[in-house]
């Protein structure tokens, strides 16, 4: 049960005067130090991404901006998620707990939450986070349960931090670099790829022969497809979760 709850969504100038009164007036700061515990959770799949701490000011300032203020315990001071990496937490919902201790904030990251670069402070290595995800995934899939969805995340991640950077040799950077008519052009031609493979894909069914390589020839024309989709996204600086709300939206009529 929430004793307090702000959505703003999308984020237009933060939420209301009533919205964010409700808020302070439903927390408890700790009386010794004057911080409640803050639990930041992505808000396309519900990742827990970090766990700090706010006092008055900071969530004050995550109220009034829309990005997620801390209180650092070790400098003593305000905090902006994301003041040095760039990789600032956008608020879009907030929800106090029951006894008005701690917050709940549904974000959208800009970027890897922890700074050892992982998407979440809970993971762990690169490459046993990678692989625990494949494993799981492989489990779900061989059950019947999970496509692996969730993985589109890790790519988006790196999409945004290219966007941020724009490295030199990297192919997503090129293609920002060359605007929105460039990356535009390539779904259409992305497009046209996956027309034309699962057409191919058709007539062997239909003759009986064996599918294996016009079936692996359109899984790699709509990955392209749905990667340059992403890439669209990022360019116009619109995150995927906007997309996945307006299908929910549709979904429910």
């Amino acid at each position: 049960m929430t004793t307090g709850t702000v959505r703003p969504d999308p984020w237009a100038g933060g939420p209301t005067p009533s919205d964010t009164d409700a808020i302070l007036a439903a927390v408890r700061f700790d009386r010794r130090d004057g911080l409640l515990t803050a639990v930041v959770q992505d808000l396309a799949d519900g990742r827990v991404l970090m766990v700090a701490h706010m006092d008055a000011e900071a969530l004050a300032a995550t109220l009034e901006t829309g990005e997620v203020h801390f209180h650092s315990r070790s400098r003593d001071r305000l905090w902006r998620k994301g003041e040095t990496s760039g990789n600032v937490i956008r608020l879009r919902r907030l929800e106090v707990d029951c006894d008005g201790d701690a917050v709940l904030l549904a974000v959208e990251p800009a970027g890897p939450t922890c700074h050892r670069g992982t998407r979440s402070c809970f993971d762990r290595a690169d490459d046993e986070v990678r692989t625990a995800a494949a494993d799981r995934e492989a489990e779900a899939l061989a059950a019947g349960i999970d496509q692996g969805f969730a993985w589109l995340e890790e790519l988006w991640t790196t999409l945004t931090q290219r966007a941020a950077t724009r490295p030199s040799g990297s192919y997503t950077a090129a293609l920002l670099d060359d605007g929105v008519d460039a990356v535009a052009r390539k779904v259409t031609e992305e497009a046209t790829e996956v027309l034309l493979a699962a057409k191919d894909d058709a007539t062997a069914q239909a003759a009986g022969r064996d599918r294996s390589g016009t079936r692996g020839a359109l899984a790699g024309e709509v990955a392209d497809l749905l990667y340059h989709l992403l890439v669209v996204l990022a360019e116009r600086d619109l995150p995927p979760a906007a997309v996945i709300e307006v299908l929910q939206a549709r979904h429910r009529r």
